[in-house]
């Protein structure tokens, strides 16, 4: 089993102030959030293996690791092709066939984690940590009623129809194919938020609420999980401002919020403010929660956010690519 010796790290990373004391580093330098979508780590046409996902995995800590030299990190993570996946395979299995979603919610927030940590532990200077995320969200949330958020692969119109009358799933069909699509409540409250908080504050690179976290609801003094897969850019909005963060991030594989999406007129927003942006109408599946999450984030905080491409996260971080969101103007 290994153990973190923080000392020499904190020795690394100290600075001594006009009185001599020597004051970490850390404590210096600006906090960014930063999210990436399961795509991220596997995209489609992918297969749909541990392998890809590792090579993913690598790419996308490498992009990473060249910001923690300026500031500090915490990274959350998308899961809605993983938690699919194992969602099928729970609804096929002749065992644990009482597996429900939010305990997929943390297998798969487990699974990516580890696989995330390995590759980033590999590149990055300081210790990287995975948190299992409970997401506190509320029971008479409008959304348990009508589902919207699309997870795992489409499947044809008989395993869809298979999947509906033996698991009581439901689907949203696209061009023929159809897609699982579950309830995504609302985040409220961080659970783990105070020790997301006391491992940024000892050097580590945090982890968490991968997949928009575990969803529970309060019950008296007790959390119950629920069905249902959170947001992950709502959840990252909600742990940025909790965290009092400096810069929130939320990387994909496009470029930015694009204006005539889709046709050949279209057009990368290289900034715009939170306000202006609250009025479009945006896909609730694709850039729509990433802008809502960064308006929500700047709105509260007045620090800047912005989207842009995994691979360019520097870039996307200095302004030279991506959109960004500012408080005015």
């Amino acid at each position: 089993m290994r153990c973190w010796d923080l000392r020499p790290f904190y020795q690394r990373l100290t600075v001594r102030e006009s009185d001599g004391h020597m004051t970490p580093l850390t404590e210096k330098r600006p906090l960014a959030v930063v999210a990436f979508g399961g795509n991220a780590l596997l995209p489609k046409g992918d297969p749909i293996t541990i392998a890809a996902q590792r090579e993913r995995a690598e790419l996308a800590a490498h992009a990473l690791a060249p910001l923690t030299t300026t500031h500090r990190l915490v990274i959350t993570h998308g899961s809605g092709p993983q938690i699919g996946v194992l969602a099928q395979q729970a609804a096929s299995a002749t065992t644990f066939r009482d597996i429900t979603l939010d305990v997929l919610d943390a297998e798969v927030e487990a699974m990516i984690g580890y696989i995330l940590m390995q590759a980033l532990g590999a590149v990055l200077a300081p210790p990287v940590v995975t948190v299992l995320t409970r997401v506190v969200v509320a029971p008479d949330d409008p959304a348990f009623a009508v589902p919207t958020k699309p997870i795992g692969p489409y499947v044809d119109a008989e395993t869809a129809a298979h999947l509906r009358t033996s698991a009581g799933w439901t689907f949203l069909e696209h061009q023929g194919r159809h897609r699982r699509i579950v309830a995504s409540p609302d985040p409220v409250e961080v659970v783990e938020l105070s020790a997301i908080r006391v491992l940024v504050d000892a050097g580590f690179v945090p982890i968490c609420a991968g997949g928009g976290g575990i969803p529970v609801v309060r019950s008296g003094g007790a959390l119950s999980g629920v069905e249902a897969v959170v947001d992950k850019d709502a959840v990252t909005a909600l742990i940025a401002i909790g965290l009092n963060a400096d810069v929130m991030m939320l990387l994909t594989d496009v470029e930015g919020l694009m204006t005539e999406w889709g046709t050949d007129h279209a057009q990368v927003v290289r900034r715009t403010d939170a306000a202006a942006v609250r009025s479009l109408h945006l896909e609730a599946g694709s850039m729509g929660p990433k802008v809502r999450a960064c308006a929500d984030f700047t709105a509260a905080t007045g620090r800047p956010s912005f989207i842009g491409r995994l691979a360019d996260a520097v870039d996307v971080l200095a302004g030279r690519t991506g959109t960004m969101f500012s408080a005015e103007g």
